[in-house]
């Protein structure tokens, strides 16, 4: 290939050229703070509103229910940290799983520290939570449970229309990180009963810096932001317009195109996956086989799960930029995967998943070059193996 090949869709996206077009206008000329009252201001406000009823009409929301924020760190921070303060007189327990986001395993852990219980809920070796588990855990005192839609590092999909109807049964808020899930494959509020959902731009081809948190009517939820009361109260803080601009025109454009996206990328998806654990001695599958998203692998060899960081090395050297795991933790000294050691990794294991993630931009010329490439390299790194591959 004559440039690099980009595999790590999931980290984050290239922003759409006709996504750009959108919002170009509103840095250089539409540049007014929407909250003015002159027509510059109006202006900004009329797009601002616009992109909120493209993203509400999406998720099958009001727009009123559409609170925009600065990503899904913050999004999953309101969500977790906002519901807590809102009802700690009525209960004090939070239920989370063991694959969610670090942010998620954060602000739990402040949580601790500020007198909350936190109920961490085990998945199987697919990534699945258990329903009945869930149920299990649930206690009169507990006010949220948070469960992720689809899983950054292995895809899998939760099953959570079932896991919300559990929480709404018992009156308990539900909150639903659907970063890696908005766009890709079809949420919609009408059909399951979810309180609150995380979703951001930047994975679905617009701009970083802007996401938003859905927040059904009458949730009880406090503000975690406060200033000149924006976004109806709830976010205090002079909104993005070009960046909310850019979140309504990507929005827009993964739903109109997400059907026939989605089969071409479960297509590449799962050729890639056959060819892996065909053409590559002791390679294996992280996450569900077929419940997972439609542009999401993660695969480890046998072996060769220690080599994770040098084998990401060289496929660079070759062109090909992966992943071993989210971009989000890759900054921190340990390396070990939260989420493979959940779904029963051991610890080497945990260390050895490749993501490799595709998008829009994939094409079936680069697939193949991944494919070709990917066995060679893998190859190469046997002779320094501790383990003996069979």
């Amino acid at each position: 290939m004559k440039k690099p090949i980009y595999f790590d869709y999931a980290a984050t996206t290239p922003v759409d050229t006709r996504v750009v077009a959108a919002m170009r206008p509103f840095f250089v000329s539409s540049y007014g703070n929407p909250s003015s009252l002159h027509c510059f201001g109006r202006t900004a406000r009329v797009a601002v509103e616009k992109a909120r009823m493209v993203i509400s009409e999406a998720l099958g929301a009001e727009p009123e229910e559409i609170i925009f924020t600065s990503g899904g760190t913050e999004s999953n921070n309101f969500a977790i940290k906002g519901i807590a303060f809102a009802n700690r007189v009525r209960g004090r327990h939070i239920v989370v799983s063991t694959i969610e986001h670090e942010c998620v395993y954060q602000s739990c852990r402040w949580l601790e520290r500020e007198g909350f219980s936190i109920t961490y809920l085990s998945v199987d070796g697919n990534g699945l939570v258990d329903p009945d588990a869930l149920m299990s855990a649930l206690r009169p005192d507990t006010v949220l449970v948070s469960i992720m839609h689809a899983n950054n590092e292995i895809g899998t999909i939760e099953s959570i229309e079932e896991l919300a109807w559990i929480c709404k049964s018992r009156g308990i808020s539900f909150h639903t990180d659907a970063c890696q899930s908005f766009g890709k494959i079809p949420l919609s509020v009408r059909d399951v009963p979810v309180d609150l959902i995380t979703i951001n731009a930047h994975k679905i081809y617009g701009p970083k810096g802007v996401g938003a948190l859905y927040i059904r009517k009458n949730t009880p939820i406090m503000p975690w932001q406060h200033g000149g009361g924006q976004e109806s109260g709830m976010r205090s803080s002079t909104e993005n317009v070009p960046g909310i601009v850019g979140f309504g025109k990507a929005t827009e454009l993964s739903v109109q195109e997400m059907v026939e996206e989605g089969k071409r990328l479960t297509a590449l998806r799962d050729r890639i996956i056959s060819s892996v654990i065909h053409d590559i001695p002791g390679a294996y599958l992280n996450g569900h086989p077929t419940d997972r998203l439609p542009n999401n692998i993660n695969v480890a060899v046998h072996g060769l799960e220690g080599e994770a960081i040098r084998l990401l090395l060289e496929l660079d050297r070759h062109g090909i930029a992966v992943s071993t795991g989210s971009a989000c933790s890759s900054n921190q000294e340990n390396q070990t995967s939260h989420v493979l050691a959940a779904i029963g990794r051991d610890s080497m294991e945990a260390r050895g998943g490749i993501r490799i993630t595709i998008g829009r931009f994939t094409t079936n010329e680069e697939v193949t070059y991944l494919l070709k490439t990917l066995p060679e390299v893998t190859g190469s790194l046997k002779s320094i193996s501790s383990v003996r591959l069979s």
